[in-house]
């Protein structure tokens, strides 16, 4: 008889969800092979996600609960999981940033983690040599789809401009990341702005700070050091970042004068190299 392993639903989001696709997979009357096939995957993989072994993606979520007739349970229960995946002194930050109602930020060094394109995270999360890459981009990228709501909280994010300059992951992957900044243009409910290396000394030389402001809360903000994020509601550091974030926007280029610089940072540092007899034609 086969030794099957046993999960405690109340350990984890990951293994609430092995659990309850163990137990609606029974409930129907498929073998893990019987449900891979309905849902073009392997046994092998319905097991290991059954396990905790393997973490699911949102498609494989939709499929399953296609096949099982679970109206969403998966699809739901996704987010959960894959927020569980991301560091541990971040997941209260992902949270708040979840919830809140206008999310405005300045980053000295990278696009902002809403804004990134999967190959960008993909290249910064690598620096830390984490074992599993693969879900934290998974989980970063999840972050994003609070964008896609028909209400999302409105983003404001003010870029320095060296995070153009900095080839994260190479210039392909650059190309697009900028493409997708430009992208972000038409959304009504983000915008950005960036802060040239003409504006000298600015308001935050300390560093990167994000603020959020929610419907019913305070209003909180976050900073991270090398290891970890720090939140708070003190009044006084609130009004401090509103201060330091009012002479940022005022010193940083429009809207439409920051969508400019990136086509043109994205044209001429990241676009494809010319060739000699067509270099010395122009």
């Amino acid at each position: 008889m086969a030794n099957i392993q046993k999960l405690d639903p109340c350990a984890s989001p990951l293994d609430y969800y092995g659990s309850e696709l163990r137990r609606l997979r029974e409930a129907n009357n498929l073998k893990q092979g019987q449900l891979g096939d309905i849902i073009f995957c392997t046994g092998s993989l319905i097991g290991q996600i059954e396990t905790t072994k393997k973490v699911p993606t949102r498609d494989f979520s939709e499929r399953v609960d296609a096949a099982l007739g679970t109206d969403g349970v998966f699809s739901r229960l996704i987010g959960l999981v894959l927020r569980s995946q991301l560091p541990t002194w971040f997941q209260p930050y992902a949270e708040m940033e979840s919830c809140a109602a206008y999310i405005s930020t300045y980053q000295a060094q990278l696009v902002y983690g809403l804004l990134q394109t999967g190959d960008y995270a993909r290249a910064v999360l690598a620096t830390g040599m984490p074992n599993d890459l693969d879900n934290q981009v998974a989980a970063r990228l999840e972050r994003q789809r609070i964008l896609e709501r028909e209400r999302p909280p409105l983003t404001w994010v003010v870029l320095d401009e060296a995070v153009l300059h900095r080839p994260i992951g190479g210039r392909e992957v650059m190309r697009k990341q900028l493409q997708r900044l430009l992208d972000l243009a038409d959304h009504r409910w983000v915008r950005i702005q960036v802060l040239p290396f003409a504006a000298g000394e600015h308001a935050s030389l300390d560093g990167s700070f994000t603020t959020m402001r929610f419907d019913d809360d305070p209003d909180v903000v976050y900073t991270e050091d090398i290891v970890s994020g720090h939140m708070t509601a003190n009044p006084d550091t609130v009004r401090e970042a509103a201060r330091r974030y009012a002479h940022l926007q005022a010193a940083a280029l429009s809207v439409e004068a920051s969508a400019a610089l990136i086509a043109r940072v994205m044209e001429e540092r990241y676009g494809d190299p010319a060739r000699p007899e067509e270099r010395a034609m122009a």
